[in-house]
């Protein structure tokens, strides 16, 4: 077989090719941004409207829980307890502020476009309410200015759509303390207007009236009940006994399931100060006692990634006191 100088030529370069995308490879990863120690608060302070920090390599594996605080106009994302995140963001401005609450994503999708507000696009859209409020790409002018979304730097939002799964616990705050939780739907009110046949002893479970979709719970220290909602429905609700009061509001989320045992990882929520992979103790999860038949049909439903909230607020849409959303169900449009 003779060379040509062509074949010469075209052989240098294809070797050339190979030792760039080799060297490129071999290159040394760039350094994880300062998510932890005494330079942390400084780099998150200084990010300028439309940036952010990215170090997923600080908890490769476990549930997510992302922060909004409306305040700061951050979001922070912690997996397994982490900080392994924080942007820049764009809340909602005057008449059409963010509502404050605990929520779940409801729906996830890549190419949206409100039905709301001109079509306006909403990439990597992640649903939070069925009202209209999202987490999504977006402007960031470095104050808020959406119709209620929080607007994610698209790069950002990109990233955090492709690690986090439907069910995902989202905390909008507007300060540096647990919110206080209520609902949007009166739940108690709810549990009681079921079909009398199905209420037995205050026992409601039905958990065909929504068969699939991130499950909730909420469990309420003033009115000493158990709520489990499904997609935002409401679907099995039972009263309980708890050991000893309720001090402030706490968040779980299901870690794993080993055999009977399961595991729940507290969430690090605004102005608590955790562990890092901190779990429900054995006797935490002792002081709650419910009907034994519910807790086995709710114990069949569970998977890793339910959100169970703890609070000393009661569900009651006339019961006093600063409060705000969590979860809601129905459907509409955004």
């Amino acid at each position: 077989m003779q060379w040509t100088r062509r074949d010469v030529v075209a052989g240098i370069a294809v070797s050339l090719i190979g030792l760039r995308l080799a060297a490129q490879k071999k290159a040394p990863l760039p350094p994880e941004p300062p998510l932890t120690g005494d330079d942390a608060e400084t780099a998150i302070r200084a990010l300028k409207p439309g940036q952010f920090l990215w170090a997923p390599s600080l908890a490769p594996s476990g549930p997510i829980l992302a922060i909004v605080s409306l305040s700061l106009q951050r979001c922070y994302v912690y997996r397994n307890g982490v900080l392994i995140a924080v942007s820049t963001l764009s809340s909602g401005k005057t008449g059409h502020e963010t509502p404050t609450g605990v929520f779940t994503v409801l729906q996830k999708q890549v190419v949206h476009h409100s039905n709301l507000y001109d079509n306006a696009p909403m990439p990597y859209m992640q649903r939070l309410t069925w009202g209209g409020i999202a987490l999504h790409a977006g402007n960031l002018p470095g104050y808020p200015a959406s119709h209620g979304c929080v607007r994610l730097p698209k790069a950002f939002a990109q990233k955090l759509y492709g690690e986090t799964k439907l069910g995902m616990t989202v905390v909008v705050t507007d300060s540096d303390a647990v919110p206080r939780i209520a609902p949007a739907p009166n739940l108690l009110e709810a549990a009681q207007a079921v079909d009398q046949n199905t209420l037995a002893g205050g026992v409601v479970w039905q958990p065909e009236k929504s068969p699939t979709g991130p499950m909730s719970l909420v469990l309420s220290g003033a009115d000493k009940r158990l709520m489990v909602l499904r997609n935002g429905v409401l679907i099995g609700s039972c009263p309980v006994t708890i050991d000893g009061p309720i001090a402030e509001t706490m968040g779980f989320t299901l870690k794993s399931i080993e055999g009977a045992d399961f595991r729940w990882l507290q969430l690090p929520l605004p102005g608590q100060t955790l562990s890092p992979g901190q779990e429900m103790s054995a006797a935490e999860r002792a002081r709650v006692k419910m009907p034994e038949e519910f807790r086995l049909a709710l114990d069949r439903e569970l998977t890793p990634g339910v959100t169970l909230l703890v609070t000393q607020d009661s569900m009651r849409a006339s019961s006093a006191g600063t409060k705000v959303m969590v979860f809601e169900s129905g459907s509409g449009q955004s």
